[in-house]
């Protein structure tokens, strides 16, 4: 029986046990429907949600609704061990412990005849539909296995070590294998020689001792830059080799004509990119509108490698992409999503070289605001390939023999178009954490030459803001015929990631008063009121540090940092399998041929895709890091004892994390090294306070430091601190979190004081042991 209360309309514990009972299902209209209510009651069920989730009862995601710890229906999750009674126990493979505590485990429940693919053992990764559990002991939630995705390894990479009398030891590079060194027999070195990189296999393993392993493969000497990406994408297991069956259809493939296509080969459409660009698949032209009816309004064109024409659904080519997920970058290389036959060939669009493409046709009004689209499968002709420095100097009056001959009838329109387009952009105010990007420039031999920061052009802006235009052209032409989708979707910050923030900007004086839904203006507000203060920088990590992670998923929430109702990958086929699943999706919905998006894919089976290359998307951006942090930390390994300036990049219970000027390295300072005195960590404001002098180090102060320690394999630095520490303020000496009351953090009670921690500050400090935390999160980005 729903209950209701005296006025006819339901309780809250009626609306909390039907959310409950329906996981990642449920939003205002599901729960109107349930208790019957009528238009009327909107409003007051409105309320009620928004307030069971500023007491930490529900969670709210745009316009679903969900207990504050539940699961996705569709999970990829670690297989973890088994329970009393023999059955896998799995945990959620992506989990931030520091945020939201130990994560959950999951009870798999397994049919006597598993389906191909689908039995799992001890140490797999596997895609579960997972629901809450009904039993009142054991694990809160279980789960069926979809697929395993990977499984346990079988294969180790390390650093072989020789031995004296014969053999060696591997001493494993993934951190998680530290304390499992192998023992290599004489006879199974295959010639490795002292500190070369290695696969080993796992031939035997004991109860005690070491266990035995056997060399498979020599990657090189790890004294060598060239060997340092290939520990990322062995310890990551990024797929290096393409299958056979793939590179044959790629040989195989057939350069598009115009069978089935629109002849735009006559359009100057112009490649704008980085320097060092290895593929180019986007194109870009503008002109102005000739109808009177949109005087001051243009036409923008943009045109993207039709990949779908190539790459068809359930071919080998298509197994080994969806595998891969995307393109994973290197400083010194690139692992490709599809083999260089397709990405660099038939899909990069060349000057002066038919290509097929799929090309959208936005009208522009002169507000900035897209009128209309409309989506075309064509054969162009690239006019010329710019790069982003190149086209801005000739906007800016410098031209060269390239861009003269294009600076009127191609430059000009599109920079028109631009200015257009971004009073709109500037109207819709997204979220305005424009960061810099740090970039590694090697020597012809390998070495690191130096680290740059590329200044941030109008060209750059230009080409994302015509690709985000062309994504959400995307996203509503498939909305509009009813075909399933993936969608690029970035949630709002948590209600306790805003409450810390506020507490944060308060022992700033800064105010920040959040009335009425959250929009990224709240945050633009308050960077653009310190824009040149000291504050500015740290105010950015902290309110960067709020955001949420943006992920694929199959069901729309919106983007939050792009201030978006409904967004979608288009613009990179040749390196994103999502935008390839966007693009025959299209295909499908206007009947443009052939490589178009199967019947058989639902909602569903592209929810299970979306979580598998949200993972893999994770997985590039953690590889890329760690191969940066360990180059650097190769190219300082011979400045121990040289003075650096940095900024305060992280604080932790561990140390201070610091990210140099000059090369944007990140490295530890153990809290044991900052002094004579014990130090608080003060979580609400980012610093660790020194109990006796008050002096404190909060995060994006400038530092001095000496660099002790490098560890190349590891990726890490150890500083020493060689900047004081700010006095605190009279009367908040020891700088403990300032909590108002238990409604400052939904869903918690009022915590008991607690003694403040303390480190001992005697001895050496701890090798750093990598920044863990101290990784931006880009997520809000496009």
């Amino acid at each position: 029986m729903k209950r209701k209360n005296d006025h006819g309309f339901p309780d809250r514990n009626a609306i909390v046990a039907f959310i409950k009972a329906n996981p990642g299902k449920v939003g205002t209209r599901e729960i109107a429907r349930e208790f019957g209510l009528k238009n009327a009651d909107r409003v007051e069920l409105k309320r009620m949600l928004r307030d069971l989730a500023d007491d930490g009862i529900i969670k709210k995601k745009r316009h679903k609704v969900s207990e504050p710890d539940s699961l996705p229906p569709t999970l990829l999750a670690d297989i973890t061990g088994r329970d009393s009674d023999g059955e896998l126990i799995a945990s959620p493979a992506e989990w931030d412990e520091v945020e939201r505590g130990e994560p959950p485990k999951i009870l798999i429940e397994m049919p006597r005849r598993p389906k191909p693919g689908a039995a799992a053992g001890v140490g797999d990764r596997a895609l579960l539909r997972i629901e809450r559990s009904d039993e009142t002991e054991g694990p809160a939630w279980r789960g069926r296995i979809i697929k395993v995705i990977d499984k346990a390894k079988s294969r180790i990479l390390g650093v072989f070590r020789s031995l004296p009398e014969g053999g060696g030891r591997l001493v494993p590079v993934d951190k998680k294998f530290a304390d499992r060194e192998l023992n290599i027999a004489k006879t199974e070195t295959q010639g490795a020689e002292d500190g070369d990189l290695v696969s080993v296999d796992i031939v035997r393993s004991r109860g005690f001792g070491l266990a035995s392993g056997r060399v498979k493969e020599k990657l090189g000497s790890v004294k060598s830059e060239k060997a340092i990406s290939l520990i990322a994408i062995y310890a990551h297991d990024i797929p290096l080799q393409f299958s056979p069956a793939a590179e044959r259809e790629a040989e195989a493939a057939e350069p598009a004509n115009l069978k089935g296509r629109e002849d735009w080969r006559d359009v100057p459409l112009v490649t704008i990119d980085p320097p060092d660009a290895k593929d180019h698949d986007d194109a870009v032209h503008a002109e102005a509108d000739p109808d009177p009816n949109n005087k001051g309004g243009f036409i923008v064109n943009v045109a993207i490698a039709d990949v779908s024409f190539y790459v068809r659904p359930s071919t080998a080519l298509d197994r080994d992409a969806i595998d891969r997920g995307n393109s994973v970058y290197f400083p010194d290389r690139v692992v490709p999503m599809l083999p260089e036959r397709i990405s660099n060939n038939l899909c990069s669009l060349v000057p002066g070289e038919p290509r097929g493409a799929l090309a959208v046709r936005m009208v522009i009004g002169p507000d900035g605001r897209k009128r209309s689209h409309s989506f075309h499968r064509i054969l162009m002709r690239s006019a010329a390939k710019l790069h982003y420095a190149q086209a801005q100097a000739a906007i800016d009056g410098r031209p060269d023999d390239t861009t003269g001959p294009l600076l009127d009838p191609i430059l000009k329109p599109l920079y028109a178009a631009y200015a257009c387009v971004r009073r709109a952009r500037d109207e819709r105010d997204p979220l305005n954490l424009d960061l810099p990007e740090r970039k590694i420039l090697l020597k012809s031999d390998g070495t690191v030459d130096r680290v740059v920061v590329p200044e941030r052009l109008d060209a750059h802006r230009l080409i994302e803001e015509f690709m985000i235009l062309a994504n959400v052209a995307a996203a509503e032409m498939l909305e509009k015929k009813s075909l399933p989708l993936i969608y690029r979707v970035h949630d709002e910050p948590t209600l306790e990631k805003v409450h810390a923030l506020q507490e944060f900007l308060e022992t700033l004086d800064v105010p920040f008063a959040k009335s009425g839904p959250l929009r990224p203006t709240l945050f633009n507000r308050v960077l653009a009121q310190l824009e040149g203060h000291d504050y500015y920088p740290l105010v950015s990590e902290v309110v960067l540090r709020a955001q949420a992670q943006a992920e694929y998923s199959a069901e729309n929430y919106g983007h939050f940092g792009l201030n978006l109702r409904r967004y979608a990958h288009f613009t990179s086929p040749i390196r994103r399998y999502a935008d390839l699943v966007v693009h025959r999706a299209l295909v499908r919905a206007l009947g443009l041929g052939e490589g178009a998006l199967p019947d058989s894919e639902t909602p569903e089976t592209l929810s299970e895709v979306a979580a598998h290359i949200s993972v893999t998307e994770r997985r590039a951006m953690k590889a890329e890091r760690e191969t940066v942090d360990r180059l650097i930390a190769h190219h300082l390994a011979d400045r121990i004892g040289a003075t650096f300036q940095g900024r305060v990049s992280g604080v932790t219970r561990a140390g201070l994390f610091v990210k140099l000027d000059d090369t944007g390295a990140d490295g530890l300072i153990p809290i044991r090294s900052l002094g004579t005195e014990y130090f608080n960590y003060d979580e609400g404001r980012h610093a660790l306070v020194g109990s006796r002098s008050g002096a404190m180090h909060q995060l994006g102060d400038v530092v001095d430091v000496r660099l002790v320690e490098a560890a190349p394999i590891a990726g890490a630095l150890r500083f020493e601190l060689l900047s004081a520490g700010e006095s605190a303020p009279r009367g908040r000496r020891d700088f403990r979190p300032q909590r108002k009351s238990a409604k400052a953090q939904p869903g918690r009670s009022p915590e008991k004081k607690r003694k403040p921690e303390k480190q001992k500050t005697s001895g050496k400090g701890k090798k750093g042991k990598g920044a863990k935390g101290k990784g931006k999160n880009k997520a809000w980005k496009r």
